[in-house]
């Protein structure tokens, strides 16, 4: 409202459905979403049920409606966690949870559809261990994208493909802690700072000019549980 309260919810969807995870998808599990960069659609990731869905979106009304195809199908078992867009508006990919995988999807604007385009582990190898991604995040330049690793205890960076916007493995970086629930680059692009939830401390990675990282030799310690990390543009008096 025009004095800051929130008003009565303007849009409601209702999912249904489960995945073949019985443990962990027995129900709709709304758990990420973002806006097209033109603010005309709004993408979901149904974590539950397997699917990417996509909603007409009316930013003057507050309204969601269900497009035309309405959602996009996940790999079955995959639960889709995080969504994020390319800059240039053209490549969406797609985190998932339980599949440890990202998927790059083409997205077109005109009509707010997405097509699969590939899907890259993302961890190593021969890891035998139990794992389940957590966070992704494109760089300003689009150049790499980072995914955290909870159980492998990673950072998985990958480089961008300029034309196509596919993925090819640079390296996993040891988070020095324990699942990495979340990691934020900060607003120059220069650093990287990783929460690690199960041992209570942030840690900070230097990024160099192409996408690597280093440990800073810095370590915020006694931080209960971090579980998100959000940079806060301070505002002058």
């Amino acid at each position: 409202q025009a004095d800051g309260r929130l008003g009565e919810a303007t849009a409601v969807d209702q999912h249904h459905g489960s995945g073949p995870n019985k443990e962990r998808q027995a129900g709709p599990h709304a758990h990420g979403g973002v806006f097209s960069p033109d603010n005309r659609f709004a993408l979901v990731a149904e974590h539950g049920i397997d699917e990417v869905m996509i909603y007409r979106f009316d930013p003057l009304k507050g309204s969601l409606t269900p497009n035309e195809p309405p959602f996009l199908k996940a790999t079955p078992g995959a639960a889709p966690r995080h969504l994020a867009f390319h800059p240039n508006g053209r490549i969406l990919y797609e985190l998932n949870e339980l599949g440890s995988t990202v998927t790059v999807l083409a997205y077109e604007a005109a009509n707010g559809t997405i097509r699969r385009v590939q899907e890259i582990t993302t961890i190593p190898e021969g890891f035998s261990g139990t794992n389940a991604t957590a966070q992704l995040q494109v760089d300003r330049s689009g150049k790499v994208l980072y995914v955290s690793n909870r159980g492998h205890d990673s950072i998985a960076v990958f480089a961008i493909d300029p034309r196509k916007g596919t993925l090819t493995l640079v390296e996993h970086v040891p988070t020095q802690g324990k699942t990495p629930r979340d990691f934020s680059l900060d607003p120059t692009g220069s650093f990287l700072f990783a929460a690690n939830q199960n041992s209570d401390n942030i840690v900070l990675f230097r990024i160099s000019p192409a996408g690597r990282l280093t440990p800073a030799s810095q370590i915020i310690k006694d931080v209960p549980d971090p579980a998100c990390v959000v940079f806060v543009k301070a505002q002058r008096p």
